[in-house]
């Protein structure tokens, strides 16, 4: 499964939102997929960028836009499990109603995104990867 199948059903079940919220929602939905279901609900990497964990692959998708539409995203919501549906919803109902600065503020006060960003300074490019075990350890725990 594709993390643009993921970000489709995110924005077909909630509608337009900004990048940076669908970015963060993804992030969790994976985080808890570990943790839930002890296995990753995508392949694609996410990364620690200076405004919190970032897939590229969907990045790419939603360049230069701000809102990103469910049209904007050529993933098909039918690839999830239910299992992974019944992840994505349960994220979706702690996380769907906070701000993407919100989410963003959360994941940067989180260790999975501060270890994998190590000592660059804030603000600066990153590319480190989260690691699946990182975010299984750190959301397992809470």
């Amino acid at each position: 499964m594709s993390v643009l199948d993921v970000a489709r059903y995110i924005l077909d079940a909630m509608g337009q939102m900004s990048a940076m919220k669908l970015q963060k929602l993804v992030y969790y939905s994976q985080s808890w997929s570990l943790v839930w279901d002890d296995k990753p609900l995508f392949d694609e990497k996410i990364q620690a960028w200076a405004n919190g964990p970032v897939v590229p692959h969907l990045y790419a998708e939603h360049r230069g836009k701000f809102t990103v539409s469910p049209e904007d995203i050529p993933g098909d919501p039918d690839k999830l499990s239910d299992e992974g549906k019944e992840t994505v919803d349960a994220v979706l109902k702690f996380y769907g109603d906070k701000t993407a600065q919100w989410l963003s503020d959360l994941t940067h006060s989180e260790a999975p995104w501060k270890d994998a960003r190590g000592d660059t300074p804030a603000g600066d490019r990153c590319t480190h990867v989260i690691s699946h075990a990182d975010m299984a350890e750190y959301y397992g725990s809470i």
